[in-house]
């Protein structure tokens, strides 16, 4: 076996034949290196021609970024925005969330580009968060069943979420099967958000996004402002553990109890004008039987253009919520801690919370 062409050249040590070997390597190698270096020469052309003056400056992607069809569009984060120390934090906050909730089934995410795309983590975590098991395939390789596979966790989680089809997701399959950071991070906060992750999420974290789009063969970049989380009342806090989380935890016998006597509190008033609950979990989590309540216990008339009567959108019905909630706090009552959403949502302890405060306050109340 030839021993590989040293760097420097030096006097030959071989027969001429084997010199006329070495030449033949030799030329072999020099075409070789010629034709990586026309590919170089292509991949840094087309680089160039993206990066060209009047254009913003565009990340380091490899190649294949580059290839878009006519009218397809593509985003990515501007390299300074990694150096952003809010999105930093943002990212190891998460990634610290998902391995806490993980730690049991030894699941480790590093990078939450390269360990979320292909949904299997995400499906992990979507079960832990809501208990429910999904009835997917738990090891896909090839990219067709990954995406499907994908496609029914994101389902799922929109379903969670509370999220119709008229909804404007800042997600997809193939954003979060591309590596889209900015699609998994808008996924990871709308799931820390919707479940009270016990974590401190940085508020306001505005990034660059560049948007490329392919027009009559050409690339049109332009740079967009995309907000990934905002300022939040809660701060993303789990509420601090109180009697409702003793009694789902240790007493769920007692549980039955505290509900009978809410609904017993609740249909007195409510059989006032004629309506009446049987089932506290879902009959008051559209807002309206809660706005109207506020009305008997405080003495008024809730004027029926304030609220959706039968409301059947997510929106409708976070903002009849969001309305009984205000006329809580003009009676002065404290904001509750829950949110709209977790009403909405079926969160029964969300809406028990909400239904004791009012219990406490107008309990003696003919």
């Amino acid at each position: 076996m030839a021993s590989p062409r040293p760097k420097s050249p030096r006097p030959p040590a071989t027969p001429p034949k084997k010199k006329d070997e070495s030449l033949f390597e030799f030329i072999g190698t020099l075409g070789r290196r010629k034709k990586l270096k026309e590919v170089q020469d292509v991949q840094d052309e087309g680089k160039n021609a993206i990066d060209s003056p009047g254009s913003p400056v565009f990340p380091d992607l490899p190649p294949q970024e580059y290839i878009l069809e006519e009218n397809e569009e593509r985003s990515m984060i501007e390299p300074q925005s990694f150096d952003d120390p809010k999105l930093k934090q943002l990212i190891e906050i998460l990634i610290e969330w998902i391995n806490d909730e993980l730690c049991s089934q030894r699941i480790i995410v590093k990078d939450i580009e390269e360990d979320l795309y292909d949904g299997q983590v995400l499906q992990k975590l979507l079960e832990k968060l809501t208990g429910v098991k999904l009835d997917v395939v738990e090891v896909t390789q090839n990219e067709e069943g990954q995406k499907q596979k994908l496609r029914t966790v994101l389902e799922s989680i929109q379903k969670v979420l509370g999220l119709g089809r008229w909804n404007q997701l800042k997600w997809s399959v193939d954003a979060v099967h591309s590596k889209n950071v900015v699609a998994i991070l808008h996924l990871l906060v709308a799931l820390a958000r919707h479940f009270r992750a016990p974590v401190r999420l940085p508020e306001n974290v505005v990034i660059n996004v560049v948007v490329v789009q392919k027009r009559d063969g050409v690339l049109h970049p332009r740079t967009v402002l995309e907000e990934i989380t905002a300022t939040y009342d809660d701060l993303g806090l789990r509420c601090e553990r109180d009697a409702f989380d003793t009694l789902f935890d240790h007493a769920p016998d007692k549980l039955q109890v505290v509900k009978k006597s809410l609904i017993t509190f609740v249909n007195k008033h409510l059989n006032k004008i004629n309506l009446e609950v049987a089932d506290l979990d879902t009959q008051f989590h559209d807002g309206v039987y809660l706005s109207l309540l506020m009305g008997l216990l405080e003495g008024y008339f809730v004027p029926l253009y304030c609220i959706t009567i039968t409301p059947t959108q997510f929106e409708q019905k976070v903002h009849n919520v969001a309305f009984a909630f205000e006329l809580m706090q003009d009676a002065g009552l404290p904001k509750p801690k829950a949110r709209p959403e977790d009403i909405v949502n079926l969160d029964l302890k969300s809406t028990l919370r909400v239904l004791y405060n009012l219990f406490t306050k107008y309990k003696h109340l003919n």
